[in-house]
C-alpha cells in the first residue's frame, strides 16, 4: 500500500504546508519515500489508515492516509492526524467523510475530546480544519521540529463529545451534497 500512497501524496505541493516535516520531508522515489513513511507513521501506538474511493470514477484508489492516535483513554482524548491527501480530491467530500467516519467511531468507542492539528503555516489545512467546525484551540509554539531543522509551531484544535451532535449534523450535510462518492479505510502495514 506504500507505493500507492506515494502515488497519491507524494507530490511537493503536499509537503510545502509542514505536512510530513515540510518541504525537507518529502521524497521524490518510491523506494524513498516508502524508507521515509516506514518511519514517520505511529505503526506502533496508532491506527494508521489508507483513505480509499469506494465508489466513483476513482474506485478502489488510495487517495491518502490518516491516523488516530496518542490515545489518552483515561482522559479519554485521542489525535487524528498524519493527514494527507492526493491533490485531485482536494476541496472535494474527501476530508469531511473521512473525519466524519473518524469522529464518529470515536464518540462511539467512548471518547470525550479528538485533537486535530496543522503546521501553522499550512494556511490550507487549518481552512480545512475550521471547516470541520473543529474549535481552534491556539498556537502551541515550537512545538516539533521540522525536516529541515526549523521549529514548527501548531495549529490546535479540538472536537468534543459536546459538540459532536452538531458537527455531526454539518458534516451529513456536507457529504449528503456529495452523495455517491463514499470512501472507506483501510488498515495500512508498514511494509
Amino acid at each position: 500500500m506504500l507505493p500507492a500512497l506515494f502515488a497519491a501524496i507524494g507530490h511537493p505541493i503536499v509537503f510545502v504546508g509542514g505536512y510530513g516535516g515540510g518541504p525537507a520531508g518529502f521524497r521524490d522515489t518510491e523506494s524513498a519515500f516508502v524508507d521515509w513513511a516506514r518511519r514517520y507513521y505511529d505503526w506502533a501506538d496508532g491506527n494508521v489508515f489508507a483513505v480509499v474511493i469506494a465508489a466513483g470514477p476513482l474506485e478502489g484508489t488510495i487517495v491518502g492516509t490518516t491516523t488516530m492516535s496518542d490515545f489518552e483513554l483515561p482522559h479519554e482524548a485521542a489525535h487524528i492526524g498524519w493527514t494527507a491527501y492526493d491533490p485531485r480530491v482536494w476541496g472535494t467530500a474527501v476530508n469531511a467523510e473521512a473525519k466524519r467516519m473518524l469522529l464518529g467511531s470515536a464518540f462511539d468507542h467512548g471518547f470525550g475530546r479528538i485533537k486535530i492539528q496543522a503546521d501553522a503555516i499550512n494556511d490550507r489545512s487549518r481552512a480545512a480544519i475550521s471547516r470541520l467546525g473543529a474549535s481552534f484551540e491556539g498556537i502551541a509554539r515550537r512545538h516539533r521540529p521540522r525536516a529541515d531543522g526549523t521549529w514548527r509551531d501548531t495549529a490546535v484544535f479540538a472536537v468534543t463529545v459536546d459538540d459532536w451532535p452538531h458537527i455531526r449534523a454539518l458534516l451529513d450535510e456536507r457529504l449528503d451534497a456529495h452523495a455517491g462518492h463514499p470512501v472507506a479505510f483501510r488498515p495500512m502495514p508498514s511494509h
